[in-house]
């Protein structure tokens, strides 16, 4: 049996360098790899490029990031909660691109099993499409996106064991399954590190073949983005 586990977050990053592509799971602030960004700040890493769904908030998930100004492109679908990535974007200082989130999600899919491309009706005749070779289709117009390419690959999940094989829990299973496998390197970081042979294997959701390293993540916050409440009556 391959073991895939390492002692930590600091050697689960190893090998992290400036100007480095990155892909990191999660929706909001649901799911996402807490412990890895708090290693990419520590570490300073800067000029790095984000693919995520969103940027998290001001003071969490990339939000820190941002903040370090670490993060040269913001790759994203949904940016609206976070105030210092607005500044940045309006000023300049981020280069982003705005991708469909059906499509973002394709694009990590398409890296994983090893395409280079497919063809998407999403955001043709859009500012999207721009550049982008476009064809038709029983009548329909397509653009061609290409599959997202990237160093490494931060996800979170629940429970794993030492052989990179996981299970993810509610909605934050989000974009972390499809960025399995879709980088050079894939990080796992779980709630439970059990042995090998300790997950029913129907209840896996991806397997180790998809991950490099895994490790057991420590002091998870799980914000809630924005919590709404019925009032008291």
């Amino acid at each position: 049996m391959i073991k895939k586990t390492v002692a930590n977050v600091k050697q689960a990053l190893h090998g992290v360098q400036d100007g480095m592509t990155f892909m990191l799971g999660g929706f909001g602030l649901c799911g996402i790899p807490e412990n890895a960004i708090a290693e990419l700040v520590r570490l300073g890493v800067k000029d790095i490029t984000c693919i995520s769904n969103n940027a998290g908030v001001d003071d969490f998930g990339l939000g820190l990031l941002l903040q370090n100004h670490q993060i040269k492109k913001m790759i994203s679908s949904y940016v609206g909660e976070n105030d210092e990535f607005e500044r940045q974007m309006l000023s300049g200082e981020l280069e982003v691109e705005l991708t469909p989130q059906g499509t973002l999600a394709e694009k990590c899919r398409a890296a994983q099993a090893g395409f280079p491309a497919f063809y998407t009706p999403a955001g043709y005749g859009t500012e999207v499409a721009e550049g982008k070779e476009t064809r038709e289709f029983d009548g329909k117009m397509y653009v061609l996106e290409p599959a997202f390419k990237a160093d490494f690959s931060f996800v979170k999940a629940w429970k794993g064991d030492e052989a990179g094989n996981l299970i993810f829990k509610g909605t934050a299973r989000n974009f972390n399954p499809c960025m399995c496998g879709a980088a050079t390197i894939t990080v796992a970081e779980v709630e439970e590190l059990l042995p090998a042979g300790s997950l029913a294997p129907n209840e896996i959701h991806i397997p180790g073949i998809f991950v490099q390293r895994i490790f057991q993540g420590e002091q998870y916050e799980k914000r809630i983005e924005q919590r709404t409440v019925r009032p008291i009556k």
